[in-house]
């Protein structure tokens, strides 16, 4: 210990948070942790790391900490301070809390920064930066030996929590029977809902700056009253649904608010308060027409709602979160808020379903009751009994998957501090009551001998009874009895030698964790007492219960079935068997003073068997956190027992009940051998007592968990003893030799890449097991892991169960991990240079479950309350291919191990789209104006977009360079032959050079060579495409382009600047003429490629007569072509597709200027034109595939610390008249390092006059798509053409009949183009390819339209191979018309709530949705439209009136385009 004065320095000065001079401190080395705190104090002393070891500038004597730490740890500016090193071991933390906002963590990148932290030290809110920066954390929370400590040192065993201020969060808000009823305080339930709690906790958020993604919504259930389907109207039949007891319901969903981040949430609240006025007036008289006879209605309690149907709406959203990777949050909640108490009666069925999604997905779920706390154990659900038979027993389940809250308002009632669990019955009249006892002979009453007796009955020893085991085949009951112990059937008949101080137990049968028949329970029957030492009579009494799917009932009612039961009143002693999942999250809990991990809002009121005198207060979160930036620590009682002070260690065990994890050395590695939790709680190791209940040791509200989530954690603790390996898992393994797989594959590469070392594909195989949901199990004894079923590491062995088999002999260094997903367990082991992956996977695995779910919804802006359907489906993940993924991982992403849908890639979809339009700024500024007001782009515009797409290809995403005496002539300024002047052809090159920023005088003198004659051979092309200075232009040679590359496009565009005569289709036949000819040859080096207009790379091939240095000079191509694409992105680019049918037009010839797509040359709109393209409506074109892959450098600023990549799936074609669309796939890349690639990509986009938007994996959400969100469906915007019929009978009469639907598509697709939206053709996500997907996404990429056509199935043939014959001619026109699934859709929005108004003529229309995708970051400057909701909303505001010919607006545009048909027809005529 030593004195030194202390001076404090800013982050500018110095990046350390120390500096000291090792001289005046002998003995103090490098990393070491010191102490430093005023003598005088009792403040927690600050402990920091020695890592900067000069002196600080200020003489002898003298230490300089960063100023705000001092602040934060109150040390005063040139005061006296002590200077202590500290053993590490005494200031290691048990576990560490970091939160982190508005950035996406994958759970790989938390193991990585979990060991970038190992021996470093940490204080409250140390901001902590990992990826160059790309992660930022800071910490929250430190716990060690039970107390939350000011800073501490991170070492191998602490435990790290993540918590994300921005998650992804889905609030629910159960609309039950009970939201209308009052409490104690006279508020209704509802307003303590939403005035108490959702406005406490906004207010929470805004105070910690959460910043999450919200849904809300309001649900409830509708029972109708009726016995059969017949008494229901055809209108309400298609949602019914039907309960285990024959009752009919509907459930209702109203999504409030859809995926919002705001600063302020007072309005939502607000929005809720309007929208619960009439919510159940809405939802019960959904179906009432004027005239007819329904059902009455009931909204349901809350215990009997759709509360798991709830959370695995919420689930099937989470569960795609790899499809539509955003980039600014992390992290994954559901809430349901309910009036109700924790009790919900639900299907055995679905709780399982739900259960393992949960816990699989590693999702948040949060139960709030508003309700009052019951005085027995929650959250508890009851399973429907089906059976009808009066004596037959509930069968309940305590879900521990459930994070369960009460809130209650502070509010005090002034006479009385009672609080009234139970609701009382409403007041019935005495009426009813008489006319009961009247009818008692007709049998409403039980008969005489199947009701109980009052008078024989001993309660007490019934429930004595009930609650304990069956004497069943157990001959061990009678000698156990005498000595106050309990026998249990071990369920699964391990015999483990276990210590006396465990209670050993079977599996509760309905628990979805197992499958056994009875049979097979008591077969297994072994025999174990449980000793708990003198305190045997208060002692655990073990229940479980056997629970056959079909209960065996009996009449006499004492005498009981072959299970015990729950008592939900008495909990606190019962305990299962330990699972993984009950293990899944146990690691965010901290210890508390006693040893077990604790949840922090139970106000525990004193740890079970102390007498109530001491009590520890549960130390309040608000109170802890960082006020005035100090830390309060909680200085916990000591507990004397019998005047002897216990340890820490050991206090839990006095209640007697030692199967708390963990407690009886007080290390994790007893896990194994205390295999048993307690069946209540989230962790397993909180017992629940009655004081729970009281009311001032309540369970609160877990505020933490709903501001600040935590993600699933990456360690865990629990694998499976040697027993249960052998009896109940099925083993397999293989090996890995990295270095010899590279070996083969880079002999095969084109291309070489630095492999990765053996080292590092094993680090990358745990990482993606992490990011796949897997956990690492730490604290497990690994020695008798590892001896028990090591295959051994040489050869496998054949797949026997679990081969026994010593340590390798060789002592080459051995690195191992065992790592854990539901009951699925790998094991990881790295001898020498081969890596060895052992599955263990569950040899009765759950069967696989499908659940149909039909319900109504009504998101924003909609009108009614629509059908919907989706499918509840658990996953099997021990089919993930787990081979094939190492191998991608192993050979860097070849192309030969794709990544393929099941593996569950990551994946980000983005569109190219225009990114000035002038419209856009104007509706923006000009509140009045309308928003048809988007002009057809010309011709010049179009161009400006190729060029603009050309250069992002070139300079971004190709990233290749042009020598700097090269310059391109610029495409759009192209020069006619006519102007041959000197004059003109340097206004060329000053603009070209103006445009690529190079400049130089090569000209000056004057001399201009001639251009090509139109007559020119191949070679004087050639010869002149090589001109140093007059040349094409090439690409800077690199390892995979050959000499001479040049860019078919800007070759296209070369040859008409410098050949006489020459049109776009000429320079292409040039072009094809001397590939033809094998003067050039596509990069790659293979000679069959076509010659494609575009970003395409081209060389010139080397001829016999050029001079020997050339040809020694000449760099050759890869000769691969499969290679080749998977370095360089080429993309065809086309002019717009016209409509209208040009009979002069070579068909073959691409004419990149093309003519503007939706009118006509004379102005004629296509709809209204003589000769259409029957084909127009057809997506595919030609031979080009609609995709095309290639490989992504994705750290391109070096910044990670491990080698990363990924790929882009884009489009083969780019026309300048539709948008773009590129998907950035990745597994082996850190989720920030690829959203810095993008946000780089979109910046650099703008200065190409493009802008790039992120689009979802599914834009429309229909239900038929798989995967689809249930909660998210397109808005219907009919398309009214009554007025525009004006006596005909149909739209397009006059015009031949089988061009009607074609016209009608046309004219719909002109409606879209007045609008601003452009084609936008991306794969087809809902059906099968023969149904035309016409999307159109709008410039400012904030919304998608569908127009829904019925595509003919004659024309369906077209999409076959062209080469066939069509026998089209043959066969009559009228073939039947294949009706696209959206029809199905439209049709039932339509009927909506008038069904009588609905007939045929009204299916035209549109479907509109919104891109969720856009946030705050993508919002430009230059594209201020984008995500702005004001313009959004007017949008479909405006379209909807023009659509609906409000102010007659849609006529007027009909004869508008009428009248300019006309005129030209005159003309013509």
């Amino acid at each position: 210990m030593k004195s030194f004065k202390l001076i404090v320095h800013q982050p500018s000065f110095s990046t350390e948070d120390l500096i000291i001079n090792l001289k005046d401190y002998p003995g103090l080395k490098e990393k070491d942790v010191v102490e430093i705190y005023h003598p005088e104090n009792d403040y927690p002393r600050l402990l920091l790391q020695v890592t900067k070891v000069d002196a600080p500038g200020r003489g002898r004597d003298t230490i300089s900490v960063e100023h705000s730490i001092a602040t934060t740890f109150q040390l005063r500016t040139f005061a006296d301070v002590y200077v202590n090193i500290v053993n590490v071991a005494d200031v290691a933390l048990d576990s560490v809390e970091l939160t982190f906002k508005d950035q996406y963590m994958g759970r790989s990148e938390m193991w990585r920064l979990k060991n970038h932290l190992v021996s470093t030290c940490v204080y409250i809110n140390k901001k902590i930066e990992y990826c160059g920066g790309a992660i930022r954390c800071q910490v929250y929370e430190m716990w060690s030996q039970g107390d939350r400590v000011a800073c501490g040192v991170i070492t191998e065993d602490t435990k790290i929590v993540f918590r994300s201020s921005t998650s992804m969060v889905y609030l629910f808000i159960q609309m039950s029977s009970e939201m209308w009823d009052f409490d104690i305080h006279g508020d209704l339930y509802f307003e303590k809902a939403v005035n108490g709690f959702l406005a406490d906790l906004f207010a929470k958020w805004k105070k910690n700056g959460s910043n999450h993604e919200v849904t809300i919504v309001l649900f409830s259930r509708t029972f109708y009253k009726a016995k059969a389907l017949e008494e229901f109207p055809q209108h309400m039949k298609e949602c019914l649904q039907k309960d285990y007891r024959g009752r009919f319901y509907e459930d209702f969903y109203r999504v409030a608010v859809q995926n919002e981040r705001y600063e302020d949430w007072s309005n939502v609240l607000l929005q809720l308060r309007r929208l619960f006025t009439d919510y159940q007036k809405i939802v019960l008289q959904y179906h009432e027409r004027p005239n007819m006879e329904i059902p009455t209605a009931i909204n349901s309690t809350a215990a009997q709602g759709n509360f798991l149907e709830v959370l695995n709406m919420s689930l099937n959203v989470f569960e795609k979160h790899y499809l539509d990777r955003c980039f600014d949050r992390t992290g994954q909640l559901s809430v349901v808020i309910t009036p109700g108490v924790g009790v919900f009666e639900v299907d055995r069925e679905l709780t399982n379903v739900t259960k393992q999604r949960i816990i699989d997905n590693g999702v948040g779920s949060d139960l709030v009751c508003v309700g009052e706390q019951p005085l027995h154990a929650v959250p508890l659900l009851k399973f429907h009994n089906k059976d009808s038979n009066l004596n037959s027993i509930d069968d309940y389940s305590m879900p521990h998957w459930i994070n369960l809250s009460f809130y209650s308002t502070n509010k005090k009632v002034a006479y009385s501090n009672f609080i009234p669990r139970i609701k009382l019955p409403p007041r019935k009249s005495q009426e009813p009551l008489k006319k009961m006892y009247e009818d008692e002979s007709k049998g409403k009453l039980l008969k005489e001998d199947e009701y109980m007796h009052n008078s024989i009955f001993d309660y007490d020893a019934y429930d004595a009874q009930v609650f304990q085991l069956p004497p069943a085949h157990s001959t061990c009951v009678q000698k156990v009895a005498r000595t106050k112990k309990t026998s249990v059937a071990g369920l699964e008949g391990i015999s483990r030698k276990s210590p006396p101080a465990s209670i050993i137990h079977q599996r509760k049968m309905s628990d979805p964790d197992i499958h056994h028949s009875l049979g097979d329970i008591f077969s297994n029957c072994s025999k174990y007492a449980n000793e708990t030492g003198s305190d045997a009579t208060d002692s655990a009494i073990s229940i479980s219960r056997l629970s056959p799917r079909s209960s065996i009932t009996s009449h006499k009612p004492v005498i009981r079935t072959g299970r015990a039961l729950i008592n939900p009143f008495d909990p606190s002693h019962v305990t299962v068997k330990l699972t993984s999942n009950r293990r899944r999250w146990t690691h965010i809990f901290p210890k508390g003073p006693t040893g077990v991990l604790i949840q922090q809002h139970h106000y525990q009121a004193r740890p079970a068997g102390e007498p109530a005198s001491t009590r520890h207060e549960r130390c309040d979160h608000d109170v802890s956190s960082k006020e005035n930036g100090s830390t309060i620590n909680n200085n916990h009682p000591v507990y004397q027992v019998d005047g002897n002070i216990m340890s820490r260690k050991r206090l839990i065990s006095t209640s007697g009940a030692l199967s708390v994890l963990g407690t009886i050395v007080g290390t994790p590695s007893t896990t194994n051998n205390a295999s048993l939790a307690l069946l209540w709680g989230a962790t397993g190791e909180q017992e629940w007592t009655p004081a729970l209940t009281t009311a001032n040791r309540a369970i609160g509200v877990d505020w933490k968990s709903l501001t600040i989530p935590a993600c699933l954690p990456i360690t865990t603790d629990y694998f499976p003893d040697k027993r249960s390996l052998q009896n109940d898992y099925l083993v397999s393994d293989y090996n890995l030799l990295p270095d010899d797989v590279n070996a083969d594959f880079a002999q095969n590469r084109a291309i070489y890449k630095e492999p990765l070392t053996t080292m590092e594909v094993f680090k990358e195989l745990v990482s993606q097991r992490l990011a796949q949901g897997f956990q690492l199990i730490v604290g497990v004894n690994e020695n008798e892991v590892i001896e028990s079923h090591c295959p051994s590491t040489h050869t496998p062995p054949p797949s026997k169960v679990a081969p026994q088999c010593g340590k390798p002999a060789n002592s080459a260094p051995t690195k191992r991990y065992l790592l854990s997903i539901g009951r699925i367990f790998h094991k990881l082991t790295l001898v020498g240079s081969t890596i060895t992956v052992t599955r263990y996977r569950p040899r009765h695995p759950y069967p696989p479950f499908n659940i149909h779910y039909r319900y109504r919804f009504h998101a924003p802006n909609h009108d009614t309350y629509e059908v919907s359907w989706v499918a509840f489906t658990t996953e099997k993940l021990e089919n993930y291919n787990w081979n094939y993924m190492d191998h991608y991982i192993c050979t860097r992403g070849d192309t030969d191990f794709a990544l393929v849908e099941p593996l569950k890639y990551w994946r980000f979809r983005t569109l190219l789209l225009p990114l000035n339009n002038p419209a856009t700024k104007q509706i923006l500024e000009d509140e009045s104006t309308h928003c048809d007001v988007y002009p057809t782009p010309t011709r010049h515009d179009l161009d400006h977009l190729t060029e603009g797409f050309l250069k992002m290809t070139e300079s971004y995403f190709n990233k290749v360079k042009r020598p700097n005496k090269q310059r391109q002539v610029s495409p759009t300024k192209s020069l006619n032959a006519s102007q041959g002047t000197k004059a003109a052809a340097k206004a060329v090159l000053e603009r070209a050079q103006s445009q690529t920023g190079e400049s130089e005088d090569a000209y000056d003198d004057g001399v201009i060579e001639p251009k090509l004659k139109s007559n020119a051979t191949l070679s004087e092309i050639r010869d002149r495409m090589r001109h140093p200075t007059l040349g094409v232009g090439f690409l800077q040679q690199t390892v995979s382009l050959p000499s001479h590359t040049f860019v078919s496009m800007y070759s296209i565009h070369w040859l008409q600047a410098n050949m006489e005569n020459v049109t776009c289709q000429k320079a292409t036949s040039i072009m094809e003429k001397l590939l033809h000819e094998k003067m050039i040859c596509h990069a790659s080096g293979d000679m069959l490629e076509r010659f494609v207009v575009g970003y395409y790379m081209y060389h010139i091939l080397p001829q016999k007569k050029d001079e020997e240095r050339e040809l020694t000079d000449y760099v050759k191509p890869l000769g691969d072509l499969q290679s080749f694409e998977n370095e360089w992105m080429e993309v065809e680019v086309l002019g717009p597709r016209s409509p209208i049918l040009h009979s002069e037009t070579n068909s073959g010839a691409i004419d990149i200027s093309g003519s503007s797509p939706v009118v006509d040359d004379s102005g004629i709109p296509a709809f209204l034109c003589d000769h259409i393209d029957p084909n127009y409506m057809q997506l595919g074109n030609g031979d080009m595939p609609l995709y095309k892959n290639t490989h992504l450098d994705i750290d391109v600023n070096n910044k990670s610390d491990r080698i990363e990549w990924g790929h882009a799936r884009y489009q083969a074609t780019f026309r300048p008249d539709q948008a773009y669309e590129m998907c950035i796939q990745w597994a082996v890349a850190s989720g920030n390092i690829v959203a810095e690639l993008i946000f780089g990509w979109a910046r650099k986009a703008q200065s190409c006059r493009l802008q790039m938007v992120p689009i979802p994996a599914d834009p429309l959400a229909l239900p038929f798509t798989e995967k689809s969100d249930p909660l998210r469906g397109p808005i219907y915007v009919p398309l009214n053409e009554e007025p525009l019929l004006r006596g005909k009978s149909a739209l397009f009469e006059g015009f031949p009949e089988e061009e009607w639907a074609e016209r009608l598509f046309l004219f719909q697709e002109a409606i879209v183009g007045r609008f601003g939206f452009i084609k936008c053709t991306v794969e087809s996500t809902s059906h099968a390819a023969g149904v035309g997907d016409h999307l159109y996404v709008h410039v400012t990429g904030n919304m998608f339209i569908l127009i829904p056509t019925t595509v003919k199935s004659e024309q369906r043939a077209l999409r076959k191979p062209i080469n066939k014959p069509l026998n089209a001619s043959r066969y009559p026109v009228h073939s039947e018309a294949a009706p696209s699934p959206h029809e199905g859709y439209i049709t039932r929005h339509v009927s909506g709530k008038n069904k009588d108004d609905y007939d045929n003529s009204r299916r035209m229309g549109f479907l509109w949705s919104w891109n969720h995708m856009i946030s705050k970051k993508w919002k430009w400057s230059q594209t201020t439209a984008t995500g702005d909701e004001a313009f959004q909303m007017r949008m479909l505001r405006d379209f909807k009136h023009f659509c609906a010919n409000q102010e007659q607006r849609l006529s007027q545009f009909w004869d508008q385009c009428w009248e300019i048909q006309e005129r030209a027809k005159g003309i013509i005529c």
